[in-house]
């Protein structure tokens, strides 16, 4: 039961960062933090499609990661 909890686990670490790799960039550089205005206005917009869909799947997989690390941290006390 360890081992496989413990191969889940690293499958989903991998899971993770391909999906943090495959997430679009938010291009925040020193220029738009100096001249301001022109980003702000765009930056509060909700993510559609792909954009959406990675943000979910991260975070899906980040509570799986922590759930799985519980139960192995649980079961390596007793």
């Amino acid at each position: 039961m360890y081992n496989l909890l413990l191969t889940l686990l690293m499958i989903d670490s991998v899971l993770i960062i391909i999906a943090v790799l495959m997430q679009p960039a938010k291009q925040d550089d020193a220029m738009s933090a100096l001249s301001g205005g022109g980003t702000d206005l765009f930056s509060h917009q909700k993510a559609r499609g792909f954009e959406a869909f990675m943000q979910k799947a991260t975070v899906v997989l980040g509570v799986i990661f922590f759930a799985l690390a519980l139960v192995l941290a649980y079961l390596s006390s007793h």
